[in-house]
This record gives structure tokens, C-alpha cells and sequence, in this order.
């Protein structure tokens, strides 16, 4: 059984059961491209699912939508926001149509939904249409970038609480840490002393202040072009709308939606995405940066440096027995580069926006999407599976700094530069420990050696011990 349905360029035949139109036919016909359909973006659906229920309502409030109507339509909003419609939520999310065939998928699915809802069959415009009512005093223009804001808006709270979780869990390791003393380095060469414990807080710093600027950018998010219709104008939108569906998408949200000073501005710029994308790719690099710090700690465990121990989760090889590699750190690593890569295709679709609106933003949405999905998910396996279960060896850690002529730095103080720096060529010449070398010629025990290393980790300076 099918149904036929017209516009400007013809007939299609369509099944009957249908809950798409002849809009998101074409797009079907057209932009076959990747495996990333609407259905897959639940917050972008959900979004949609949300605008378009408060639209229906404050249309019905403003007596331009029969409330019968955006009754029915609400409900299949309810429907599709819960998932009962994405079987027929199927344009890429890479189509070329300035995201009109995503907005019109979502206009003919919950148009159908609502007329089998009123007892009819899909196809039965009459009763309720894509465009005269789903789509009442709306544009895609205002509506998809609406839906991507709220979208983005819905997975920040995703992230933000596996990121919090993490600031949470690398403060408990900077205390458990506090005074374990290791080797600091600079371009992987022999620096100066330090404790694991600040290593950590460098770490939990850098994902605290990502956690502060994502929660602050998410309310951001919430200023909405809803009623700009077209290009800003508000052009076939009925007086009122606009403050009436921020209103109701308020409400829906638990959230307060605001217009923008400048509906022109909010349509033609996309710098928001862009600040998002970059604080989302500032959090990918800081992670990934952490997960090459954490490789090269637990490097080993014979031929390496071994002062981490990472929680042992698989085996690492298929032909050599008992190697256990850094999945984690690694996947993370390979999760930075993939944001990296998104980050830069926003920044182009971004900047190539033509005059009134950007016609690429459902590219700035699958990549953006992406990126959250991708670093919700790897912040979460980062705390549960790495860094709760991570072990330091600290005689390890003691013997590499006591090996090192770096803990010459520690004592210049107490010693002077000029006898430090000939112990050093010595310990070298040698091949001894430092430490060593500075017991035997009685300059300081090996006990005042090690006080002075602890206050000059913890106090940034070298306090006057007695030998």
C-alpha cells in the first residue's frame, strides 16, 4: 500500500504507513552520505521535540493554532522526544539543504503522528500540516539553530557531571599524593624535585577551570533566535510569538530562554558554536596531554620509567605474553585528535556563513554533537577505569630523584652552585648518585638531603639544614 504525495517538482509515491513526507523523501534521495541520521542525535531530537511543543502552545495561546491541534501536536512531540518516532527520523546529518530537510523530517513526522493521533491516516494534510501548523510562525533558520543550541545545551549536563566527577577524583589523588617526592621534568630531561601530588593538582586544575567555563558557556547556550523566522525579521511569525514560545520552551526546559539583543546578529553569526567548540576542544587537549603524561609515568615496567601504576584492564598483546598496555590514556589520546579534527571542520563552517544565516549548520551540529558525546563518554572511562585505581611506586619515583643530579638544585643553597655543579660532573663521570657523592665528602647526611628535597618540593624553596 502507498500514498502519493506533490510538491513544486512533481509526485512520489510513499508508503502508506508512513510518518515522513515528500521532503524528507527527497533529502533521502539526496544525501545518502554517512551513517549519522537524525535519529541518532537524541539531544538534537529531543531539542527539536521540545521547540516545536512549545510553538504549538504558544501558537495555541495567540489563537492562530486550534488547540485541538496543537494538543495533538504536542503529544507527538511527547512521543518523539522519548524516542517512539525515530524509525522515521532518517535525513544525514550531513544534507545540503541549510538544515531544511532536518526541520522538515521533524515538521512531517510529528504531522503525521498527529493525525493518527486524531484517529486518521498519515497523509491527511487537511487534518494537520508540516508547514501551516507544525511549522506555524517558524523557519529553519530559526528553528535548527535553536535545536542545536538546546541540544548542545542538554549534552553539556552529560558531560558536566562525569567532568566534575574527575576534578573530584584528581583532588583525591593531589592529597593522596601530597607528599610522595618525585623527579620533575622539563623536555623529558632531569629538572628539579617535586611531589606526584602536585603533578595531579596541575591536572585537577586544568579540568576544574574546563568544568567552570562549559557550566557558564551552557547558560549561555539557552539565548535563543526563536521568532526570528527567516533571517531576523520575524517575517510570518504572529505578533507576540516570540516572547510566547521562549515562554513555553522555558517551561518544557526548567531552564529561561531569552531573545537576543539583536535577532540579525543571533541568525547571520555563529561564534557561540565556535567558543563552544574551542572549549570543548581546550578540555580534549588538556585530557589528552594528561593521558601522555600518565603513558610515559607508567612506561615499563622494565624499560621504562614505571613510577605510575595504571589499573591493569586487558591484555595488550595477541603474540606477547603479560604486556598489559594504557588502554585508557591511549583511547583518550586518539579522542583528542578526533576533537581536535572536529574543532577545526566547525571553525571552517563557522567562518563561511553567507550574509543573513549559516546554511552549514548541520555540519557545526553532527561535529559539535560529536565532540560532546565523544568526551562525555572518555571522561567517564578515564575516572572510573584509570585514575580511581591508580597506583604510584614511590621508591621508584625516590630512586630515580636521588639518581638525578636534578636534586643538586634543591641544595645550591646549603652547598653553593660551584661545588653543586662539580659533584654533578663527578656523579656523572662516575656514574653514582648524586646524594652519594654528597654523604661521603660529609657535606650533608643522607637524611638532610632528603629534608631539604621535601621542602624544596612542597615550599617552592630550600630551607637552611643541619648536617
Amino acid at each position: 500500500m502507498t500514498r502519493s504525495e506533490e510538491d513544486t517538482l512533481g509526485a512520489l509515491e510513499l508508503p502508506a504507513d508512513s510518518l515522513y513526507g515528500i521532503n524528507t523523501a527527497r533529502a533521502l534521495l539526496n544525501f545518502d552520505f554517512s551513517a549519522r541520521k537524525l535519529a541518532g542525535e537524541r539531544a538534537f531530537v529531543r531539542a527539536f521535540a521540545k521547540i516545536k511543543a512549545a510553538a504549538a502552545r504558544a501558537n495555541a495561546r495567540l489563537d492562530v493554532l486550534a488547540s485541538e491541534t496543537a494538543r495533538l501536536i504536542d503529544a507527538a512531540c511527547a512521543d518523539m522526544e522519548q524516542g517512539r518516532l525515530d524509525a522515521w527520523l532518517l535525513v544525514d546529518m550531513y544534507e545540503g539543504s541549510g538544515g531544511t530537510s532536518l526541520n522538515m523530517n521533524v515538521n512531517e513526522v510529528l504531522a503525521n503522528r498527529a493525525i493518527q493521533l486524531g484517529d486518521r491516516s498519515p497523509g491527511d494534510y487537511a487534518f494537520v500540516h508540516p508547514n501551516d501548523q507544525v511549522n506555524r510562525s517558524q523557519s529553519t533558520n530559526d528553528v535548527v539553530p535553536s535545536a542545536i543550541r538546546v541540544g548542545a545545551w542538554l549534552m553539556l549536563e552529560d558531560l558536566l557531571t562525569p567532568l566534575r566527577q574527575l576534578v573530584a577524583a584528581l583532588a583525591d589523588k593531589r592529597q593522596q599524593f601530597s607528599s610522595m617526592l618525585r623527579l620533575g621534568r622539563t623536555c623529558l630531561q632531569d629538572a628539579q624535585p617535586m611531589t606526584l601530588g602536585q603533578s595531579f593538582g596541575a591536572h585537577h586544575g586544568m579540568a576544574e577551570r574546563c568544568a567552570a567555563r562549559l557550566a557558564q558557556l551552557r547558560t549561555d547556550l539557552l539565548c535563543l533566535p526563536l521568532g526570528g523566522t527567516a533571517i531576523g525579521t520575524g517575517f510570518g511569525a504572529v505578533r507576540g510569538y516570540r516572547a510566547a514560545v521562549l515562554e513555553e520552551l522555558s517551561t518544557g526546559l526548567g531552564a529561561t530562554c531569552s531573545a537576543p539583543a539583536d535577532a540579525f546578529d543571533a541568525m547571520a553569526s555563529a561564534d557561540d558554536y565556535l567558543r563552544l567548540a574551542g572549549e570543548l576542544n581546550c578540555l580534549a587537549q588538556g585530557l589528552g596531554k594528561l593521558a601522555d603524561d600518565f603513558m610515559f609515568l607508567a612506561s615499563g615496567p622494565n624499560g621504562g620509567i614505571a613510577e605510575l601504576k595504571l589499573p591493569a584492564l586487558q591484555a595488550g598483546s595477541s603474540i606477547m605474553p603479560g604486556k598489559v598496555n594504557p588502554v585508557i590514556p591511549m583511547a583518550l589520546r586518539q579522542v583528542a585528535f578526533a576533537c581536535g579534527g572536529r574543532y577545526v571542520a566547525i571553525q571552517g563552517a563557522c567562518g563561511i556563513g553567507q550574509l543573513e544565516i549559516n546554511p552549514y549548520e548541520p555540519l557545526i551540529a553532527a561535529e559539535l554533537f560529536e565532540m560532546l558525546r565523544l568526551l562525555t563518554n572518555t571522561v567517564r572511562a578515564l575516572t572510573d577505569r584509570c585514575i580511581v585505581g591508580l597506583e604510584a611506586d614511590e621508591d621508584r619515583m625516590r630512586q630515580a630523584l636521588l639518581a638525578s643530579s636534578a636534586a643538586a638544585t634543591a641544595l645550591l643553597p646549603i652547598i653553593g652552585y660551584a661545588r653543586a655543579s662539580r659533584l654533578v660532573r663527578l656523579a656523572q663521570i662516575q656514574n653514582r648518585p648524586f646524594i652519594d657523592l654528597i654523604a661521603e665528602e660529609g657535606l650533608m647526611s643522607r637524611e638532610a638531603v632528603m629534608a631539604a628535597l621535601q621542602n624544596a618540593a612542597i615550599m617552592g624553596t630550600c630551607m637552611s639544614v643541619q648536617t
